[in-house]
């Protein structure tokens, strides 16, 4: 390592030049990247509504649809502006009730049941059915939504999850660049006044940002990525790998004091930030490994991607930022300062009351806990989507003028009798919350033979395999109800085909409930027990593992737990991998007070001075770290509009205050309190100590 760190430091120049060629090609990648902003697509494909849709993909050339609720326009109107939907570019068909019969017979001719699906007379109001031959969150369902919208001018109000990933898109479109802006500056203000140069914190956050666009660049070769890992991965690469930019910095400088030759301080700096932030990014490239287990591949692709990013942070620490700050080195000389931060003491305190604080850390396990698993989790995404958005107002348009809130799809063999058929949906609509069901057998009764029904009409609704019908509900998605819905559903759709299917937004996020509650358990259990691993080589012990991790826990545990206590709910996706990555992230500080107890009590010093000595050589340090992760997820938090986001930059920036305190003031305790065991359990202690 130390020819390589001379090597770094004599290529200075080219490192530098080759790092700025590199963001050409990352660049590129980067913006040939899709991004994927359906979750229920990270379901596993082996499941029934996963199989279904495919189905409905080949059987049918459908893999989305919108119900598009029209107000205040004639039939005539109404029937034109059907015909202009249906040239928009991937709209198989629009079903309506002139489907089924001429516009002018009157409505009051019309079944009750056909009039009644596509009709509201009180509110004035129609709805048609829009179907797409490409899937929910393809980009070509997205920009026919956006067609629609355009050559419609405001005449309908297009509802939908297509609709949905649509805005959802724009939206994140709009705010990733602000989230990168708000992190970045509110890290250099911290920085600024932690570090003892105004200009250094801009080299730290050019250097890291030079591997936020290597690790997004080289996405391209996954194919594509969600938004929420487009959202998240630039603030959360920022704030788990800034504390390796100190580490580089502060040695450089402990460097200089001893050698006045400036490239061999650098030389010496790089190997000895190689060698300690390895350890400390294992830990959190363990984290988010961690989320690669789950059944819900959102977690693979965000661990890949934040993985990677941890790795590329470490390789940029030690050869980016060295040439940068030597080759500015004057300009960073004239803008340095004295820190701003004040000197902490409270290492005597933390000593001395260590028993009150092991008593309060016991005593609020119960609350924590208590509060962990009664927190709110929330499944359906789009209900926090701010309610200005086109979709959000077609949904609630769909719910005033017709009382749905979503719609399923039936999906069963076409040999079906049209008898049986009819008895099904005759027991469908008995259901609670069924509104209306959309299918052949629906349209025509059984008495009209199928030879009879009209070809454009059959062909959308049943090909040689399978027949399709839509029914709509006046239940939201993810709630109770809804649930209680589609298991009735499925029910009556096995009595009468085995292999009948339900699927849809609502049927996939029921599963998407039942898969993420195991996801919640193997993430957890792999990540701990992982680090568990980890901090057992570093520290060759078997009690220190079990410490650390526990300190760590108690700390998530009050973090996932206050939304109890604040009434909040947070997405689903946060209690999976909030833990995970608080855990992987935070442990760090942890690790750097305990190494430095190691090396103190190994010296021969009784066991309050080591800890007292440890505390005050790593508070500091654990402290600008804390609020460097802090500065670059919370800004983000407060400003975005995607609920989801929010709550996961917040979450994250509660979560790294509330582990640095804990690492100050528990940690401290448990080294004293167990001293006896860690010396017994651990290699690298001397055998004979001084006790007191």
């Amino acid at each position: 390592m130390k020819s390589l760190s001379k090597g770094i430091v004599k290529c200075r120049h080219i490192i530098l030049i080759v790092a700025f060629l590199l963001l050409i090609p990352s660049a590129i990648g980067y913006f040939n990247t899709r991004i994927n902003y359906d979750v229920l697509t990270y379901l596993p494909k082996d499941i029934e509504t996963m199989v279904g849709q495919d189905i409905l993909v080949d059987e049918f050339g459908t893999g989305a649809f919108s119900m598009v609720v029209v107000e205040g326009l004639p039939y005539k109107d109404v029937a034109k502006l059907k015909e202009n939907i249906e040239e928009v570019d991937h709209v198989t068909k629009v079903l309506w009730y002139d489907s089924v019969a001429d516009i002018s017979i009157p409505t009051q001719l019309l079944p009750d049941h056909v009039k009644e699906m596509f009709n509201n007379d009180e509110k004035d109001a129609t709805m048609m059915a829009v179907l797409f031959d490409t899937t929910i969150s393809a980009d070509e369902t997205m920009d026919a939504i956006e067609t629609i919208r355009a050559k419609t001018k405001g005449q309908c109000f297009v509802s939908g999850m297509s609709a949905i990933v649509t805005d959802t898109k724009n939206l994140s479109n709009k705010e990733t660049p602000i989230y990168v802006c708000i992190a970045v500056l509110l890290s250099a203000i911290v920085l600024s006044l932690t570090m003892d140069s105004y200009i250094i914190p801009l080299f730290f956050l050019l250097s890291i940002g030079m591997a936020i666009v290597y690790n997004l660049g080289s996405c391209v070769f996954m194919g594509e990525i969600s938004y929420i890992t487009k959202a998240l991965a630039a603030v959360l690469q920022l704030g788990v790998t800034m504390d390796y930019s100190i580490f580089l910095w502060h040695s450089y400088e402990e460097q200089l004091e001893q050698t006045e030759d400036k490239l061999e301080a650098m030389a010496n700096a790089i190997t000895a930030t190689f060698t300690s932030v390895v350890g400390s990014s294992v830990t959190t490239i363990a984290g988010f490994v961690a989320l690669c287990f789950m059944s819900f591949t959102l977690g693979l692709d965000l661990g890949i991607v934040m993985a990677k990013g941890v790795f590329l942070g470490v390789i940029g620490c030690v050869t980016i930022l060295p040439s940068m700050i030597l080759i500015f080195d004057k300009l960073i000389q004239k803008t340095s300062h004295k820190p701003l931060i004040p000197k902490f003491r409270i290492s005597n305190f933390v000593a001395k009351h260590y028993v009150i604080i092991a008593v309060l850390f016991v005593l609020i396990w119960i609350p924590a806990i208590f509060g962990y698993q009664r927190t709110e989790v929330y499944y359906n995404l789009d209900s926090t989507l701010p309610e200005t958005l086109d979709a959000v107002v077609a949904n609630k348009k769909l719910q005033e003028d017709f009382d749905m809130n979503t719609t399923h799809i039936v999906l069963i063999d076409s040999s079906l009798s049209s008898k049986d058929v009819s008895q099904m949906i005759a027991e469908i609509k008995e259901v609670d919350g069924v509104k209306s069901v959309l299918g052949l057998d629906a349209f025509v009764g059984p008495m009209l033979p199928r030879e009879l029904i009209p070809e454009e009409l059959k062909s959308n609704l049943m090909d040689e395999n399978y027949q399709m019908m839509l029914v709509t509900s006046a239940y939201k998605v993810a709630s109770p109800q809804v649930n209680a819905q589609c298991d009735r559903l499925k029910e009556i759709i096995k009595e009468y085909d085995e292999k009948g299917m339900l699927i849809g937004e609502a049927p996939c996020t029921e599963d998407l409930i039942t898969v993420t509650d195991q996801d919640f358990k193997t993430v957890s259990f792999v990540s701990i027990g992982v680090i568990f691993i980890i901090i057992l080589f570093v520290f060759k012990s078997v009690s220190l593992p079990a410490i650390l991790v526990c300190v760590i826990e108690f700390a998530i545990y009050i973090n996932m737990g206050l939304p109890y206590y604040t009434h909040t709910s947070i997405p689903f996706i946060a209690s999976i991998v909030i833990g995970t990555i608080q855990l992987g992230s935070t442990v760090d500080y942890a690790i750097l007070m305990t190494n430095r107890y190691k090396v103190e009590r190994s010296s021969g010093l009784d066991k309050k001075t080591a800890v007292i000595n440890a505390h005050q050589a790593s508070i500091q340090s654990i402290f600008v770290s804390a609020i460097s992760f802090f500065a670059a997820t919370f800004g983000v938090g407060l400003y975005s509009d995607i609920a989801v986001i929010s709550s996961l930059c917040n979450l994250m920036a509660r979560g790294a205050i509330i582990s640095m305190f804990t690492v100050m003031l528990v940690l401290p305790s448990m080294l004293i309190i167990f001293d006896g065991l860690i010396r017994y359990t651990s290699f690298g202690f001397r055998a004979k100590q001084k006790d007191a």
